[in-house]
């Protein structure tokens, strides 16, 4: 009778732990990284009923492995989307767009040529040019926006991970003392240690390792540990030696220094997308935008200077452009600066959009693009170490002194160009329309002249003043003749070496297309100046410079290879493109990421209608055991009344 009673109270424990078991399940259904679990059942050790060998968590750590790794890959993918896509609106624009504001300036150009001196077309010139800058000082601090978002969301997400890494080295330390108290870990701490792990992968591509088949052990890519056991390692936050505007990953060494991580290390979850998107797409449209605004300035100011305005003045630079920028690496042992740097317009075709290494090794630099890697051919670097002044790639550096052998150097010739770019000339009768070299009649050479040098028969030829628009002389009493610029000088018909030659009264002198006849020398120790300028009467209906910056439109004013129109429909077909592949890449690495979801849920998420069945299953199990023990009483209550 015994046995019966032991039999039905063992079935009875049994079905009251799948019961509740079934419940927590049920009661779990929503709880994020919750994993099913299962009541293992097994015969009594004694002569006969059961006994729950185990509560089991229906968890597959390969498929969580993989699971990991995708959600990691679509979560970088996602967090790059959705930058990038900010970019290809902005630049796709057709209304905020550069491209329909740079047709409207060189239309205006058209306009000034049809109509030279008319106030109107000049005004209207000036008011596309200031809408054109203004534009491109838009971009560029749109993009530059993106820049510090983007340093401020690293910084966010490194807290994040700091957070994760500090519990994960806590859940570690508890899951053991469970371990060591009870033999097993609590199901509830191991689904809070691999949904922490789950979360972790969606913010960075990680590396687990479980040691004996209990503890978690977390580094990144390169092997750096974040959660040994119950140590965690903190990343931080830091300014990039090379670029102080720039937020990288940091971590310290066995000697507490603070190491810069190198930018691609992590490529996976939020912060790697973060992190991939700015080096691979922001950072080259920032340089591209710089690019074509330094090549439209420096092509435009470049035209417009060899043209005369309506005062007859030489024209002047017509836009203001930003300088290149150059940071000194942290460890350098040198201690030499970048004390200037500038666009060397004589060989601004090889501007290109991408920023530079520099390197010094045995005396020389090394120049490497960072776009690439690859460095820049010797022949197309110029170092001058008297000077210290290292030029290439259409820029030109000055150092303070000749930099140490392993000093570096970040160069961003373009990065930020575009945020200074403006129109110069407010004034209308400023704009160098007209054509300075008199041929066709629209303008007049003539001269001035001013000083109390003794001269006659003052004129000038019709290619005078090629090298110089001004010249003044200066004789002493001895025939000294000192000229300033230096130019070739005549006098009656031989070169003359002013250095060791002397003037003489009546000579006939020629400097670049300027003839005079000297008549009496200065008195004993005194001199006398002569200063003989240019003078440019322009015609009020000369076009040709301005037909010359309206052809500065088709011209390949970008890299020497492409228009600015050209130049920035391919930088918005780049942006279009890697923006596509990018949205492929996401559907693609989605769709597997939610396959691997559904495997892992069909394993150990909960099915609410079968847990239901469960329920009356177990209800019904409950319910046949206790009949067994009623029975038991009833028998023995039947053999004991047999005694009466």
């Amino acid at each position: 009778m015994s046995i019966l009673f032991s039999v039905g109270l063992s079935g009875l424990n049994a079905a009251q732990n799948a019961l509740n078991t079934t419940g927590n399940n049920i009661s779990n259904v929503y709880t994020p990284g919750y994993n099913r679990e299962l009541t293992i059942f097994g015969q009594s050790r004694a002569d006969a009923g059961v006994q729950v060998n185990d509560i089991q968590r229906q968890y597959n750590q390969y498929v969580a492995s993989q699971l990991n790794a995708a959600t990691s890959a679509s979560s970088a993918l996602r967090t790059y989307e959705n930058q990038i896509s900010q970019i290809d609106n902005l630049l796709a624009d057709r209304e905020a767009g550069l491209a329909p504001l740079m047709q409207n300036f060189f239309s205006s150009l058209e306009d000034l040529a049809g109509a030279p001196s008319d106030p109107a077309a000049r005004q209207g010139l000036l008011g596309t040019a200031d809408t054109l800058t203004a534009q491109f000082r838009a971009f560029d601090s749109y993009l530059q926006d993106m820049q510090e978002g983007i340093n401020g969301q690293i910084r966010d997400e490194v807290t994040q991970i700091n957070n994760m890494t500090e519990q994960l080295a806590t859940l570690n330390r508890e899951i053991a003392l469970a371990r060591a108290r009870s033999g097993e870990a609590p199901n509830s701490l191991l689904n809070q240690r691999d949904h922490l792990v789950h979360e972790l992968s969606e913010r960075m591509d990680i590396r687990l390792n479980i040691q004996d088949g209990k503890s978690y052990n977390i580094s990144l890519p390169n092997g750096q540990p974040l959660v040994s056991g119950t140590n965690h390692y903190r990343l931080e936050a830091m300014d990039s030696p090379h670029d102080p505007q720039r937020t990288v990953l940091g971590y310290r060494d066995s000697s507490g220094n603070l190491v810069s991580l190198p930018e691609n290390t992590i490529q996976g979850g939020t912060l790697g997308g973060l992190m991939t998107f700015r080096a691979e797409t922001l950072d080259k449209t920032q340089n591209q935008i710089g690019q074509l605004a330094v090549s439209l300035a420096v092509g435009f100011n470049e035209q417009h200077r060899q043209g005369i305005d309506l005062n007859g003045e030489q024209g002047e630079d017509f836009f203001g452009i930003g300088q290149p920028q150059a940071y000194s690496n942290e460890r350098n042992s040198g201690g030499v600066e970048v004390v200037e740097a500038s666009f060397d317009t004589a060989n601004i075709d090889k501007l290109r959009a991408t920023d530079y290494t520099v390197r010094f090794t045995g005396g020389e630099p090394q120049v490497i693009r960072k776009d690439n890697g690859q460095a820049v051919p010797a022949d197309e670097i110029d170092w001058d170490a008297g000077s210290s002044t290292l030029s290439f790639g259409g820029i030109t550096l000055e150092f303070s002194g000749t930099p140490a052998d392993g000093d570096r150097f970040e160069v961003q010739p373009v990065r930020r160009a575009a945020a200074n770019f403006e129109a110069l000339i407010s004034d209308l009768d400023k704009i160098a329309a007209g054509d300075p070299t008199g041929e066709g009649g629209s303008a007049l050479h003539s001269f001035k002249s001013s000083g109390d040098l003794d001269v006659s028969g003052l004129s000038v030829t019709s290619g005078a003043f090629s090298n110089s628009k001004e010249y003044q002389l200066e004789v002493d009493s001895d025939g000294t003749l000192s000229l300033t610029p230096a130019a070739t000088i005549r006098v009656n018909g031989e070169v003359f070496d002013a250095s060791t030659e002397e003037l003489a009264a009546g000579d006939t002198i020629v400097i670049d297309g300027i003839t005079f006849t000297l008549g009496e020398l200065p008195e004993e120790g005194e001199t006398a100046t002569l200063t003989v300028t240019q003078n440019i009467i322009a015609a009020t209906g000369d076009n040709r410079n301005a037909l010359a910056l309206q052809d500065l439109q088709n011209k390949a004013l970008v890299g020497g290879r492409a228009t600015v129109s050209q130049a920035y429909a391919g930088m918005i077909s780049d942006v279009g493109n890697r923006t596509n592949i990018v949205q492929v890449n996401l559907d693609a690495r989605q769709g597997l990421t939610d396959q691997l979801k559904a495997v892992q849920q069909s394993e150990s998420g909960v099915n609410l209608d079968e847990e239901a069945a469960n329920l009356i299953r177990y209800q019904q199990f409950y319910m046949a055991n206790a009949k067994v023990i009623d029975t038991a009483s009833t028998l023995f209550d039947t053999i004991l009344g047999l005694r009466n």
